[in-house]
């Protein structure tokens, strides 16, 4: 499960958030009395992680309020909308620093810098180096994702102030016009940023893919479960940065009486939630170990299935006895596969009509 942040987390975001706003105050100032565009983006760049910290400090207490009747998995989903909006407004800065970067270079004016303009280019670079080495030594104690995206962040914004410095020297000793040069690439930088926090953002607010790690966990504690003879279909969905929900289906002996087969399986739910901090809700699938045509079929229509399609994943097989015997089995299939539902599942029933009299009953379903 991944960590909340707690005091140790939020105070490095506070001391994130007062460096940046404090930089973002000075270089706008001297970008704009200086006519400086690239120290002006510079700014707004540090503007826009300033702006960041807040907007995630105010979601995490939004974030962090209980469960109510209208909210049901709590409100951890305000980060990621709390993110869109971030992404929305950096990508807004970025496009009117954009456009004043190529002013400055159709006009070809060389600027002029004073030495504290240099000196504060070099304090920043500091400041900045420091909040990378704070915001990844707590994300180390927090194990906290935005944390680290923090440091990796504070890491960028020192190649870009040094873009900044490099085009204003040249500008000044080389005699070419590069302070817009330097603003464009600056701006450019602060697209990419948005545009990665729009992507993340958007892509959990649609139900992005668990770490494959974390399912790799469930499935490591489902295995060991009492009388625990296969698993499938487990699926995950995230409702915040550490608020996941689970389902799987178990198979299990169909001899066992009820209640031990529901305590087994009630076991393996705590289980789940007391070492990865996921709410987990299993299906019981119960087989029958001792109807030997049934598993002898099952066998034969594993073998003739293996060249169908890559990836192919047969489950829940039970033949059930009446006026004819049908074979019920599902069939899950990777979301890359090319092949249809349909095609998969008339392969499939044509290996099952030429094996045995039974009709084939087949479900496809991607995983």
């Amino acid at each position: 499960m991944e960590k909340r942040q707690t005091k140790r987390g939020q105070i490095a975001s506070a001391v994130g958030i007062a460096l940046n706003a404090l930089l973002a105050a000075l270089k706008m100032t001297f970008g704009i009395m200086f006519g400086l565009v690239s120290l002006l983006a510079d700014g707004v760049n540090n503007l826009s992680d300033c702006g960041s910290g807040t907007v995630s400090l105010v979601s995490l207490r939004i974030s962090n309020k209980p469960a109510d009747k209208e909210h049901p998995y709590g409100h951890q989903r305000a980060e990621y909308i709390a993110s869109m909006f971030i992404g929305f407004f950096v990508l807004l800065l970025a496009v009117e620093l954009f456009r004043e970067s190529v002013e400055k270079i159709i006009a070809g004016v060389l600027p002029e810098a004073f030495w504290g303009i240099y000196l504060l280019l070099g304090v920043s670079v500091l400041v900045k180096a420091f909040m990378f080495f704070l915001y990844r030594y707590a994300a180390k104690k927090e194990g906290a994702d935005t944390l680290r995206a923090a440091a990796k962040d504070s890491a960028c914004d020192c190649i870009a102030t040094f873009a900044v410095a490099a085009g204003l020297l040249l500008s000044r000793y080389c005699g070419v016009a590069a302070d817009g040069w330097a603003g464009l690439a600056v701006a450019l930088f602060i697209v990419w940023e948005g545009v990665q926090i729009l992507r993340e953002a958007s892509s959990k607010l649609l139900g992005q893919a668990p770490d494959p790690a974390v399912l790799d966990k469930i499935r490591a504690v489902i295995a060991e479960g009492n009388g625990v003879l296969g698993l499938h279909d487990l699926r995950a969905y995230r409702f915040g940065p550490d608020k996941l929900f689970a389902t799987v289906h178990v198979q299990m002996d169909a001899s066992l009486p009820a209640l031990l087969s529901h305590e087994a399986l009630d076991k393996i739910e705590r289980k789940v939630f007391s070492e990865l901090g996921v709410e987990l809700t299993v299906h019981l699938d119960p087989v029958d170990l001792h109807d030997e045509e049934a598993r002898l079929l099952e066998e034969r229509i594993r073998a003739a299935s293996e060249g169908i399609t890559d990836g192919l994943n047969l489950h829940d097989f039970r033949l059930v006895r009446g006026v004819k015997k049908v074979l019920v089995f599902e069939a899950g299939v990777p979301y890359s596969c090319p092949k249809t539902d349909g095609e998969i599942a008339d392969d499939l029933k044509r290996a099952v009509r030429i094996l045995s009299d039974a009709e084939p009953a087949v479900t496809v379903e991607r995983e």
